[in-house]
């Protein structure tokens, strides 16, 4: 298997974690977030979640390829790629960013329509669709929670 590919799938090997890797990259994208946010805004959060997602597509697809899987467990970049969508949508608050983890992890888990749609693209572009369609969705709602002042 392609070392370089599954270091950035894995994020480093944190989707190795042996409980909920997907939920703590998750976690570990919103700190992230917050400073890319606080240095460059909302842009530079946007494009870093292409820039992160492309290299995702391209990972992932490796990885189950090499593993003969469809969506491994341990391709965690994805989640990066959705939770920083989410909180691109988010007030820069405690508040806001919290919220954006809770829907996106909801939906992430979850998967309604068309998340699962989307989940059903071939190789990598499947295994990072559905979690940035999560992510959009999750943002919508983050929001429309912040225009109406709840967070």
């Amino acid at each position: 298997m392609n070392k370089t590919a599954l270091f950035f799938a894995t994020l480093g090997g944190l989707g190795r974690a042996p409980f909920a890797p997907g939920t703590l990259a998750s976690i570990v994208a919103l700190p992230l977030a917050w400073l890319i946010l606080r240095a460059g805004g909302i842009s530079m959060l946007l494009a870093l979640t292409a820039a992160v997602a492309g290299v995702g597509i391209a990972a992932c697809d490796r990885v189950a390829r090499a593993t003969n899987n469809p969506d491994p467990s341990e391709c965690v970049i994805d989640e990066l790629a959705g939770q920083w969508l989410a909180c691109a949508f988010a007030p820069l608050s405690i508040g806001g960013f919290a919220l954006a983890f809770l829907v996106f992890r909801t939906f992430d888990i979850l998967k309604p329509w068309p998340i699962s749609a989307s989940e059903r693209l071939v190789g990598g572009l499947g295994i990072v669709a559905d979690d940035l369609v999560a992510g959009l969705m999750g943002g919508v709602l983050v929001a429309g929670a912040s225009i109406a002042g709840l967070v």
